[in-house]
C-alpha cells in the first residue's frame, strides 16, 4: 500500500496547523534529541528542527516514498525507514512527536506506554491523532463499500475506529506521566474544487479500500463513483462554491517522569 506524496500534500496548509498546535504545547525548553515517528514527507519534522536547531532530529516512516520526498527537503535531519509498530529509540528522546500517524496502528494500550518509556526524564511524548471516523466522510465509506461487487473485499476494511475516547488515554498515561495535557480540536476546513472531500480522503482514509482493489479497476471506479456521490450530498457547496470539512482530532502532551 504504496503512499503517494503528491496526493497526501494536495492539503498541505489545513494538515499541518494541527501539527503546529500540537508543537506549541511541548514545554522542553532544549531537548537534545526528537524523533518524529510517521514523519512522511518531513514537512513538521523541518519545523521541529528548525524550533530546536541544537536538537538531533531524526524522521521515521515506513514509507519509501515518503522518506524519498523528506529527504530533498534537507535541512540537515535524519530519515530513517523503519515501522512505527516496532521502532524503538536506541537512546531515549527528549521529544517523541508523531502527528497524524498512530491511528494507523492498533493495539494502543501497548503501544503508548511503551512509546512514553522511550522517552528520557523531563522529555515529552506528543500525539495528534484524526478522530474523525465517526463522521459522514468515513461513515459513507462503508456505506459505498457495502454498495456493489466490491463489498466482499472492502467491507472488512471500511469500519474502522482505531482512535479511543480521550478518557482512555488518560487513564492509560496519567499513571505513568508526570503530567498529562489531553484535549480535542474540531476544525473548520475550507476545501475548494469539484468534490473536495472525496480528494481529501484518497490522500488518507481511502487509501487502504483502494489499494485492496489494485488491479481491479471496473470495481475501483465504480467504487469510487458510489462513494463520491454519497459524499456530494452529504458535503453540499455554500454559495461561494468552497466545501466545508468538519475535522475533529486528538492531542495528547504526556510528560515523562
Amino acid at each position: 500500500m504504496a503512499w503517494d506524496p503528491a496526493i497526501y500534500s494536495a492539503f498541505a496548509q489545513p494538515r499541518l496547523r494541527p501539527a503546529l498546535d500540537l508543537m506549541a504545547r511541548i514545554e522542553v525548553e532544549a531537548p537534545g534529541r526528537i524523533a518524529d515517528l510517521g514523519c512522511g514527507t518531513g514537512n513538521v519534522t523541518r519545523l521541529l528542527a528548525a524550533r530546536w536547531p541544537q536538537a538531533k532530529v531524526t524522521g521515521i516512516d515506513s514509507s519509501p516514498e515518503m522518506l524519498a520526498a523528506a529527504r530533498e527537503g534537507g535541512d540537515g535531519v535524519d530519515y530513517v525507514q523503519g515501522d512505527m509498530g516496532t521502532w524503538r529509540a536506541e537512546t531515549p528522546v527528549d521529544v517523541l512527536f508523531s502527528n497524524a500517524a498512530l491511528q494507523w496502528l492498533g493495539g494502543h494500550g501497548a503501544l503508548f506506554p511503551r512509546l512514553l518509556s522511550m522517552v528520557a526524564p523531563g522529555g515529552a511524548l506528543a500525539v495528534q491523532m484524526p478522530h474523525n471516523h465517526y463522521a459522514a466522510s468515513h461513515s459513507l465509506m462503508a456505506e459505498a463499500a457495502e454498495a456493489g461487487p466490491w463489498r466482499e473485499v472492502l467491507a472488512p476494511l471500511s469500519v474502522r475506529f482505531p482512535v479511543f475516547e480521550p478518557s482512555f488515554y488518560y487513564d492509560l498515561l496519567a499513571p505513568l506521566a508526570a503530567s498529562l495535557d489531553i484535549w480535542e480540536t474540531e476544525y473548520l476546513h475550507v476545501l475548494e474544487g469539484d468534490n473536495p472531500v472525496v480528494a481529501w480522503t484518497m490522500g488518507t482514509a481511502l487509501r487502504p479500500l483502494l489499494a485492496a482493489l489494485e488491479g481491479r479497476g471496473d470495481w475501483r471506479d465504480g467504487f469510487l463513483a458510489e462513494y463520491g456521490r454519497r459524499v456530494a450530498a452529504a458535503y453540499a457547496p455554500r454559495s461561494d462554491g468552497k466545501t466545508l470539512l468538519p475535522f475533529r482530532r486528538l492531542f495528547l502532551v504526556a510528560r515523562a517522569p
